[in-house]
């Protein structure tokens, strides 16, 4: 799963726990709605403001399941999707939404591709017409094609000149390595330029299926109507009559020793790093415990590490960390960046956080400061429809029950600092872990020699 505080490590962490403290903010149980094809809605009616919000799931259409050689297949194909169908092009589709005020957007995650749609309750009939029209019967256009192939290359380059953003790719690749979760949404330079319409359509006839799809409708629209609508639009798209393909992923890699890679970028003033260890899987038992420590050790803004490297020594602007889980597994990472002649001294920092947070735990006072942040942060998580609709849609989609947010909450309220620092003990790495770090070769490579031998690569050269 990708990062953002969504994904099912945030909904459980961060974003989507339960108030069980005043009971004042849940997400309820939702009705489900199974379409002839296979299509499984799951609804809720919020009458608060005449506003509706669609998201939908559709396993095994995400970046993981890309081709090897075709890295960035899936978020091509998803990019394309709405770009012309049987009764639009893509100029149509996109007039007809802005005129609604209404949005559609597909996009590939790692492990499904995510349809997000929302409207005014008067035009979500017609926003889900165009929806099924394009999920249904994508036409790919070529001339879109053309442009948007070459607009994602030269948005690679923009992304390898952005250091910020060029590390967590890297790392990315340095830590999946060939396993299909490395596999980039965005695609390489030279696997872009692989990449054929005959692929892409392929790709969507394997992958986009109903029968693979989860879909979520939270707003101002009562279940008759919606049953009605559904059928009318989503109902009607034909479930292939081939089987469909297999989902299951290979473990997640673990780290043996250190794995240490350097990316030059010679006009570098600062150098960023991503250092990462294994995690845990989604709905792994220790999630509760986890999310305590990581929000003591780097995952709020008085954290243990951003205190440390920004706000006693102002090092950097920002530090951080997070847990990610996926089916099979998960990660933990840990985030900065600082001037280049620094990076020694902050990575110096980050390690040994790590080894007091495994040795000596944390105190009682700090585990109920982490525990009621996690309290505070959920009311403002489920304001939106969207956000219901996604917190419902990451919970069916990893297979936990509706009831997982009140139950992992009730544990968060257990967790004590014995725990939290065996939890610590656990999951922060020593010294098996992948480190990257980008910057000006020339003046951190000295600073790094100390931490072991770093691989080195120039940020020209292609792919990550």
């Amino acid at each position: 799963m990708n990062r953002r505080i969504l994904a099912l490590a945030g909904l459980l962490c961060l974003s989507l726990v339960p108030s069980l403290l005043n009971g004042a903010v849940k997400l309820p149980v939702p009705e489900k709605i199974v379409l002839d094809n296979g299509l499984t809605v799951y609804y809720l009616h919020n009458p608060e403001l005449p506003l509706v919000s669609l998201r939908m799931f559709v396993a095994g259409a995400g970046s993981a399941y890309d081709p090897a050689a075709l890295e960035g297949l899936a978020g091509l194909t998803a990019e394309l999707m709405l770009k012309g169908n049987a009764s639009q092009n893509a100029e149509a589709i996109a007039e007809e939404l802005d005129f609604m005020g209404a949005g559609l957007n597909v996009a590939a995650a790692d492990e499904y591709a995510q349809i997000s749609a929302g409207s005014l309750v008067e035009h979500f009939p017609r926003v889900l017409e165009i929806a099924t029209a394009c999920l249904a019967g994508p036409t790919f256009p070529e001339e879109e094609f053309a442009r948007e192939r070459p607009r994602r290359v030269d948005a690679l380059a923009a992304i390898k000149d952005n250091p910020r953003q060029a590390v967590r790719l890297y790392f990315r690749k340095a830590y999946f390595g060939s396993h299909p979760l490395g596999r980039l949404s965005s695609g390489t330079e030279s696997s872009l330029n692989k990449i054929t319409g005959r692929d892409i359509a392929g790709f969507y006839r394997e992958r986009y299926r109903p029968d693979r799809c989860l879909a979520a409708v939270v707003g101002d629209i009562d279940r008759a109507k919606l049953e009605g609508l559904l059928q009318a639009t989503l109902g009607r798209w034909t479930k292939p009559s081939a089987p469909a393909p297999a989902l299951d992923l290979p473990p997640l890699p673990v780290p043996k020793g250190k794995t240490l890679l350097l990316v030059d970028k010679p006009d570098a003033t600062q150098a960023y790093f991503v250092l990462g260890a294994p995690g845990y899987a989604v709905g792994d038992p220790v999630d509760p415990a986890a999310s305590v420590m990581n929000t003591l050790f780097g995952g709020r803004f008085t954290s243990w590490l951003n205190t440390e490297l920004r706000i006693k020594r102002g090092l950097t602007y920002g530090a951080g960390s997070n847990f990610q889980t996926w089916k099979k597994g998960g990660l933990f990472s840990a985030a900065s960046y600082t001037k280049n002649d620094k990076i020694g001294e902050m990575l110096d920092i980050t390690l040994g956080l790590f080894g007091q947070a495994k040795n000596k735990g944390f105190t009682a006072t700090e585990v109920e400061s982490a525990r009621n942040y996690i309290l505070g942060m959920f009311p403002l998580s489920l304001e939106e429809n969207a956000d219901k609709a996604e917190a419902l849609l990451q919970l069916a989609f990893y297979g936990l029950s509706f009831d997982t947010m009140d139950r992992f909450l009730a544990s968060v309220e257990k967790v004590s600092a014995q725990l939290a620092g065996q939890t610590a003990a656990k999951l922060l790495p020593r010294q098996d872990f992948v480190l990257v770090v980008v910057g000006k070769a020339a003046e951190i490579r000295p600073l790094l020699q100390k931490f072991g031998t770093f691989l080195e690569k120039k940020i020209s050269d292609p792919g990550f």
